[in-house]
């Protein structure tokens, strides 16, 4: 198997869960050595142009890759789904190895602005948002509210305003440093437990439906510990939004649900995201997204995740930690949590970094833990180093044409 990169988070995951299953896994990255490459199961690290500066460099060696006839599917493991989509036709090698939707599909999910004019289409749930175009725009809303940038990921473009004030500010900023266009909205905060809820697709056919909530908080508000749980509403809306645009692979929204059971939507991602929690409660989405690929049978009715299900990624909680605190005594105390299983982590697996399991995967978290107990505020240069290995912004996707 062939991943489009190796420096997330889910393509770590992605490595664990098929490695752990038997399969061979190979990394296609700019970086020599991402994440996912600290693993046994990882069998080669393939160094291509970067995905987001240089597109086009990018699809034409990896479909080099794909015309060796070595791999059996081809993964997108993060945003590089998005540009699959779009550049198919630098593709000739990846029929029958890649399910990817079409890129008209992921035009009206990939921007939280066209998202969230897609809930209020389909009276899907969310915050309370509107579009900031000037100014003037932010006089007319209740505070506080998140300042969001169109197209970010990792929780980049995200800013929490409380005032007017800080609206603005966030608003010049997301503004200038998105792509000219692009946008930024306004949405009210929404209370409850984080969850996502992540959903396979054959051409609008649910397949598989995992849901997961929040409990532990790694970089950027991510979810670096997990417990499955059981929800029909938010499986039944990732059923209605995969039907609506036609869906061909993996689908996550993130939402919050409140006391009370309601579900408010405030995020699509449109690909599988840290696939390893649906994996411990039951369903395979990497083994699954390779039949769907591959045109291999699927099951005719959705398998859906079982509830119970607690996983964790140590190394995350530790960023979360030096992220959210900023001191060595926040970093050792997560720590201490994650490795003696204290609540809400008991019985938990871990999944980014299972040294027992895949001896490797150790060095990469003694690295990023340790850089982060000696020095916390080195969090943002780790993160952000990640982060631009693989996002996609709608000025990777011009480059195309």
């Amino acid at each position: 198997m062939l991943l489009t990169e190796g420096s997330s988070l889910t393509a770590r995951e992605f490595v664990t869960v098929l490695g752990i299953r038997g399969f061979e896994v190979e990394v296609a990255s700019p970086s020599r050595f991402p994440l996912a490459s600290f693993s046994r199961w990882c069998r080669a690290v393939h160094r291509l142009p970067p995905a987001g500066t240089d597109p086009v460099g990018y699809l034409r060696a990896l479909d080099a890759l794909l015309a060796t006839g070595r791999y059996e599917a081809l993964l997108a493991t993060h945003e590089q789904a998005w540009l699959l989509a779009a550049g198919q036709r630098h593709l000739p090698h990846a029929t029958g190895r890649l399910a990817v939707a079409s890129a008209e599909a992921f035009a009206r999910v990939q921007s939280k602005i066209a998202f969230a004019s897609l809930c209020d289409q389909l009276a899907i749930p969310q915050p309370t948002w509107s579009e900031v175009r000037e100014e003037e725009d932010l006089d007319r809303i209740e505070y506080p509210v998140w300042v969001k940038a169109a197209h970010s990921t990792a929780g980049r473009g995200v800013r929490r305003a409380r005032t007017r004030a800080e609206a603005v500010s966030a608003w010049r900023g997301l503004a200038h440093a998105g792509a000219e266009g692009a946008g930024v909205m306004v949405q009210a905060p929404a209370a409850g437990a984080y969850r996502q809820v992540a959903g396979l697709f054959e051409g609008g056919r649910l397949v598989a439906a995992a849901c997961s909530q929040r409990i532990g908080t790694g970089a950027g508000g991510s979810a670096a510990a997990r417990l499955s749980v059981s929800d029909p509403d938010a499986v039944g809306v990732v059923t209605r939004l995969g039907a609506e645009l036609g869906w061909h692979g993996g689908l996550t929204c993130d939402y919050f649900r409140d006391d009370a059971g309601r579900n408010l939507f405030i995020e699509c991602n449109p690909r599988t995201t840290e696939p390893a929690n649906a994996a411990a409660a039951g369903v395979d989405l990497p083994a699954l997204s390779i039949a769907l690929a591959t045109g291999r049978p699927l099951p005719r009715r959705p398998l859906i995740a079982r509830a119970g299900a607690r996983t964790r990624s140590t190394m995350a909680l530790a960023l979360g930690a030096a992220e959210a605190q900023g001191t060595r005594r926040a970093v050792a105390g997560a720590l201490k949590r994650a490795l003696t299983a204290r609540p809400p982590l008991q019985g938990s697996r871990e999944v980014l970094t299972p040294v027992l399991r895949d001896p490797p995967s150790a060095v990469a978290a003694l690295a990023g833990v340790g850089t982060v107990l000696v020095r916390p505020g080195a969090v943002t240069a780790l993160a952000g180093g990640a982060v631009d290995a693989y996002a996609i912004t709608p000025r990777t996707i011009a480059r195309l044409a």
